[in-house]
């Protein structure tokens, strides 16, 4: 089976630095992995890396049978890579309406569905990006990415910053995207709570490389392995 992404020995950074070593990883279509780690160990990068904001010194990148190689950013969203940034990146000056109808193709993500994700939306089309809270502006980005109608969605570090009945109202979500299969996601997430509630496969990386690859149960189960791999506890 044809995977969903791939990447084959993927060295890159930033300019001359690199950042992300040798990294192999491969998701099935419909596939939700968490990538977890200490700050700074290249979870962003590997994100950025997919979506062409980086350097790829070597190693390929494949979207299904597609080799990405230097494809330009906005073709690599066409083709079927959806992406929610840490920083969120939403319009302000635009309404809600208007940053989710600037994103839209068709498919089977329409409006309705996101509303049926996120109920607030739907009660703010009118307002500006600014005036949305910072838990609103999240679920935006979100919706947004998923309007795209990818068939990868990255998401990096969805829960930053958050006040906890918004987290736990996003970790709904996404272990609803998840168990729907139709996406293939990544999510990358410093609260590990969140990360191994989401995905049944983890990715540990440290110092730009993985370390560990394999059934989030089993970081769950063992408190002082996580604590070894990520330096925090659940």
């Amino acid at each position: 089976m044809t995977s969903a992404l791939e990447l084959r020995q993927v060295s890159a950074g930033y300019g001359e630095t690199v950042v992300l070593e040798d990294i192999s990883l491969a998701l099935a279509p419909g596939e939700c992995i968490s990538v977890i780690g200490r700050n700074g160990v290249g979870k962003t990068t590997l994100l950025a890396t997919v979506m062409g904001h980086t350097t790829l010194h070597c190693g390929e990148i494949r979207l299904g049978e597609a080799p990405l190689g230097d494809t330009a950013i906005f073709r690599r969203a066409r083709a079927g890579l959806g992406f929610v940034p840490q920083e969120r990146e939403i319009f302000p000056s635009l309404t809600v309406r208007e940053n989710l109808r600037v994103a839209a193709r068709p498919g089977p993500w329409t409006e309705e569905r996101v509303f049926e994700l996120f109920p607030n939306l739907r009660a703010r089309l009118g307002n500006f990006g600014s005036q949305l809270s910072g838990g609103e502006q999240q679920m935006l980005s979100i919706a947004r990415a998923l309007l795209t109608n990818p068939a990868v969605l990255l998401m990096d570090e969805p829960t930053e910053g958050l006040a906890p009945v918004i987290v736990e109202a996003l970790t709904a979500v996404l272990v609803r995207l998840r168990a729907e299969r139709a996406i293939a996601i990544i999510l990358v997430e410093q609260n590990s709570r969140v990360a191994l509630a989401f995905s049944e496969r983890t990715v540990v990386m440290d110092k730009g490389r993985i370390v560990f690859d394999g059934e989030a149960a089993a970081l769950r189960a063992d408190s002082d392995k996580l604590a070894r791999l990520v330096g925090v506890t659940e």
